[in-house]
């Protein structure tokens, strides 16, 4: 194991980590597990009244990753303007699909969802669990999208939410 693999990440960087999303590594400390000293990222979650603690020589195996590049959001905003693509299959088996691009960390997957989930006023309603995969992808990708400007997170849901009723507009 290389130092230099370790310390991708610093002390009060924002990072994605895979099933929570965007958080703040508050510190890098030593802890004692099972009678090994590893050493730790220390990462908020703020909103969540989280705090998690990664190994540091697991971090990057385990899919944590610096926020995307304004060129990333750039495209997720885009696929938020594409068509949505509703598969035919079982409910049960596209449930778990959102699921699992959601906890992939990937913000384009994550757009997908928000981009196949929403519904605007003249459609159906949408279900208790589809609007459960609906708001934690809208609430992922607008969290990232806000660390990525700087700005706040009112600001983020109202871009995406502008991007989405574009979209509707647009068809």
């Amino acid at each position: 194991m290389s130092k230099s693999k370790k310390l991708d990440f610093r002390p009060n960087e924002f990072v994605v980590y895979p099933a929570h999303g965007v958080g703040q590594i508050v510190s890098v400390e030593s802890q004692e597990v099972a009678g090994f000293e590893l050493e730790m990222f220390v990462i908020s979650f703020e909103k969540d009244k989280m705090t998690l603690r990664v190994p540091t020589n697991k971090a990057t195996e385990i899919g944590m990753r610096s926020l995307s590049s304004p060129d990333v959001i750039a495209h997720a905003m885009k696929t938020l303007k594409g068509k949505a693509k509703v598969k035919r299959a079982m409910w049960s088996r596209r449930a778990q699909e959102y699921e699992q691009k959601i906890n992939s960390g990937d913000l384009i997957a994550i757009a997908e969802v928000v981009r196949d989930l929403h519904r605007t006023d003249d459609q159906r309603e949408q279900s208790y669990s589809e609007r459960q995969l609906y708001e934690a992808a809208l609430e992922r990708l607008t969290r990232e999208v806000a660390a990525v400007s700087g700005g706040d997170e009112v600001a983020a849901a109202k871009e995406v939410g502008d991007v989405l009723t574009s979209r509707v507009a647009a068809a």
